[in-house]
This record gives C-alpha cells, sequence and structure tokens, in this order.
C-alpha cells in the first residue's frame, strides 16, 4: 500500500509486461499510475495525485476528500435490532457502539497481520 497526500493506492505487478500498475482506492475518480521500478512507480504515484489536485483547482473544484467519516452500511433488521439493543445497554449511541466495535475489529486485524 502506498500514501501520498492522504490518498492510498495499490499496486499490481504485470510480469508478462515486466511493470507496476497502481491505483488509488480511495476516491470515485479514477487515478493510475505506472512504473517499472518502485522509484519510478512513487513518482508517478506522486505525480498523479498532484496532477489530480492541479486539474481540480484549474476548473475550480474542490478535489474529492479521500475519506468524510460517514458511510452507509446495510444490515439486516434483526442484525439492527441487536446492535441498537446492545447498544443500549451499554449505554452508547448506536454510531458510537459500532465505531467502537470497528475499531477493535481493526486492532485484532492488525495484531493477527503483525503476529510472529
Amino acid at each position: 500500500m502506498m500514501e501520498y497526500k492522504g490518498y492510498f493506492a495499490k499496486v499490481e505487478f504485470d510480469d508478462d509486461d515486466n511493470i507496476f500498475h497502481g491505483e488509488v482506492i480511495n476516491l470515485r475518480d479514477v487515478i493510475t499510475f505506472e512504473g517499472e521500478t518502485v522509484i519510478e512507480l512513487k513518482k508517478a504515484f506522486q505525480n498523479s495525485v498532484d496532477d489530480y489536485l492541479d486539474f481540480c483547482a484549474e476548473r475550480g473544484e474542490d478535489p474529492e476528500k479521500p475519506y468524510s467519516g460517514k458511510f452507509v452500511v446495510r444490515v439486516e433488521p434483526e442484525i439492527h435490532k441487536n446492535i441498537t439493543v446492545e447498544a443500549r445497554k451499554s449505554g452508547k449511541s448506536l454510531n458510537v457502539w459500532v465505531c467502537d466495535a470497528i475499531s477493535k475489529a481493526l486492532k485484532n486485524t492488525t495484531k493477527q497481520r503483525h503476529a510472529p
């Protein structure tokens, strides 16, 4: 995973063409880049993000922000009911309870990735 100015990219290697291809993953807009070496790839990523930001500025538009802090999650009604009950039992709002659950899951995932 690569990061530049709050934009994250995933990278794949094309063995047939012997080149790295990357794409910014935290936008609806499409930003891609490529390079034959890691140094070329990093520079192309940074240039692509900078070009995107310049393009938005030239058009007088705000660039899409990588994350707004809001997202919609659709769950089965029974799950919705159960998490609402659990949130109320713990004295938390549904939003706070869900944020806590997601944070806990992310911490567990990170621990598992870094376990020997």
